[in-house]
């Protein structure tokens, strides 16, 4: 097999302006000529090996980072913005779109915010007319979207939150477990936890310096929650420092993703980076025994598996997915080159879907994606009781996956046939932007591509894909 040259400019400009250096003094520590570090940062040259290594010695870099961020995750976006109906008559190639990704990815990030606000808006004023005539209609993006962005071009690894959970974890053994660390942690500091009937799973009251908690949570869920309360009054210092660098557009953005941050906190003290990759590596990622070690939901330790990006020390690049009942995804979060669709539905030949018939099954998958990329792919609904007798009950399915090469390090793929080619499924991002031309699943046809009417003929689709 040959070997992938490494083209990552925008990451070496990134690498050169975070040691705060010039091209000069950059190109002299890397041991190259500073038109060879110009070519190489604008990606008219691969990166040399030489210089792969000078940046691990020199900086301590871990090279990964040069291989992984964003560049995918944005190709994956600007296809999908690109297959938009408005803009189905602009034809890009994929070629200019990587090139985009990769030598402006400023530029492509702009564009996708464009989109966004383009997109929100369209939706505003399609289901409110009096709309039109109002002066302080805004272009930008939904505050939910705007986090859930954040959080996806992070890698989904906070690393301060993520050092400070772990160092929490690291004292709770001398004070009997994680939930008395919690318990006690909170007391420090005046809050009187009680356990109630409750409509919700929490309700913190600032007056009295007391926190409700619902007796009919499960223990594992009680717990998440007292930690997640650590994190807003204990920690709030750490999760504002880290909201400031994300320069949120909005307030509602900026208090969605504190949330989101002290729920980081709460499943990273749950299950501490180095003791919990070492137990998933032990365990060959089994989720139940996790589950079962660290008191946390199966989604729970799915989803955190995804996180498992600190660099000098990252697990199995895994994706995570979580969708409803009606197919929507509600959680998505990929460190592999898998992209998910950022509107609309999964693709339908995905095992995630049929996680549903299979209650307390996990159902494994050999798929491949249309760039020839294949992966294993672990799905399995996941209940939410509301906690008695005519409560309703939130029905999910999630899915955990990663590519082939990883599958020693996987008890769920042993047995699996990935030396014949028929053993893997084909599947997709979005049908918008699928090239598959013999999908017996496609909801719509791609944008991409010419279509053929038959009048006197008909197949499975009432077209053809050209």
């Amino acid at each position: 097999m040959a070997t992938q040259k490494l083209y990552a400019g925008a990451k070496l400009r990134e690498i050169r302006n975070r040691v705060s250096l010039t091209q000069r003094a950059f190109s002299e520590k890397l041991g190259v000529s500073l038109p060879y570090l110009n070519q190489m940062e604008n990606n008219n040259r691969p990166v040399s090996t030489t210089v792969v290594l000078a940046l691990a010695q020199e900086f301590g870099i871990d090279v990964t980072e040069l291989s992984t961020g964003d560049s995918e995750r944005l190709v994956s976006d600007m296809r999908e913005a690109l297959a938009d109906p408005i803009l189905a008559e602009t034809d890009v190639p994929l070629a200019d779109i990587r090139l985009s990704a990769s030598n402006a990815p400023a530029l492509a990030r702009a564009f996708l915010r464009l989109h966004h606000a383009y997109r929100q808006t369209h939706e505003r004023l399609a289901s409110l007319d009096e709309a039109l005539g109002r002066q302080d209609v805004q272009m930008q993006p939904s505050p939910w979207d705007e986090v859930r962005d954040f959080f996806h071009y992070c890698d989904n690894y906070i690393d301060a939150v993520d050092h400070a959970a772990e160092s929490f974890a690291a004292n709770a053994t001398a004070k009997g477990g994680i939930t008395n660390a919690a318990i006690d942690a909170l007391s420090h500091i005046g809050i009187t936890v009680k356990l109630c009937e409750l409509d919700v799973l929490r309700r913190y009251d600032p007056e009295t310096k007391t926190l409700h908690l619902s007796r009919l949570s499960t223990p594992e869920t009680r717990s998440f929650q007292l930690l997640l309360q650590v994190a807003l009054l204990q920690r709030n210092s750490l999760l504002e420092a880290t909201l400031d660098l994300a320069r949120f557009q909005s307030d509602s953005a900026r208090q969605i993703a504190k949330i989101g941050l002290a729920n980081y906190f709460a499943g990273a003290a749950t299950m501490p980076y180095t003791e919990f990759l070492k137990a998933a590596q032990d365990t060959r990622h089994d989720l139940e025994i996790l589950a079962t070690q660290f008191g946390a939901s199966i989604e729970q330790v799915a989803h955190r598996l995804s996180t498992l990006q600190r660099p000098h020390q990252k697990g199995v690049p895994f994706f995570f997915v979580r969708v409803d009942q009606a197919g929507t995804i509600t959680k998505r979060h990929s460190a592999t080159r898998l992209q998910f669709a950022r509107f609309g539905g999964a693709c339908p030949l995905w095992n995630v879907h049929r996680a549903f018939e299979t209650p307390g099954r996990f159902l494994r998958q050999l798929a491949e994606t249309p760039d020839g990329v294949r992966y294993f792919s672990l799905a399995r609904n996941v209940s939410k009781s509301g906690g008695h007798y005519g409560a309703p009950v939130r029905r999910y399915a999630i899915a955990l996956g990663c590519e082939i090469k990883h599958l020693d390090q996987l008890v769920y793929a042993d047995n699996m046939d990935t030396s014949n080619v028929a053993s893997f499924e084909p599947i997709g991002i979005s049908c918008r932007i699928c090239e598959r031309t013999n999908c017996h699943q496609r909801s719509v046809p791609p944008l991409e591509r010419k279509l053929t009417i038959q009048e006197n003929e008909r197949g499975v689709l009432p077209y053809e894909v050209g």
